[in-house]
């Protein structure tokens, strides 16, 4: 099944290191051509609900989006908690993975992957 890759204004942003880890990581681990970048939560976590990041295919009640080449996944009922969200990439000698920096957070727990809304 074709999905179209929607030409709207994508909810969330990555950030340039951001895209160019996610470019790395698709091409290092051979991720098929009609996988791509999903973004969302879940319940769960020390705050209440943590962030999924991961490869997947496109299912009915996802959105996608075209992000500088790299497909965005979405299940439409994430956005709301994750509306303005940056995606950034740290590669320093203390912590090395993903950031999360979510204006709809009410609070967020000591590792950043974990928040309340």
């Amino acid at each position: 099944m074709a999905t179209a890759v929607s030409t709207k204004l994508a909810p969330i942003t990555l950030t340039p290191r951001a895209l160019e880890e996610v470019r790395n990581i698709l091409v290092e681990k051979a991720v098929p051509g009609e996988y791509g970048l999903r973004v969302g939560v879940q319940g769960g976590g020390c705050s209440g609900m943590s962030y999924l990041l991961g490869f997947d295919k496109p299912k009915d009640q996802d959105e996608t989006f075209d992000i500088d080449g790299v497909l965005l996944i979405m299940d439409k009922k994430h956005a709301m908690y994750v509306l303005g969200m940056e995606v950034d990439f740290q590669d320093g000698l203390n912590a090395r993975g993903f950031i999360f920096s979510n204006p709809q957070a009410k609070s967020t727990c000591g590792c950043g992957s974990s928040f309340s809304a």
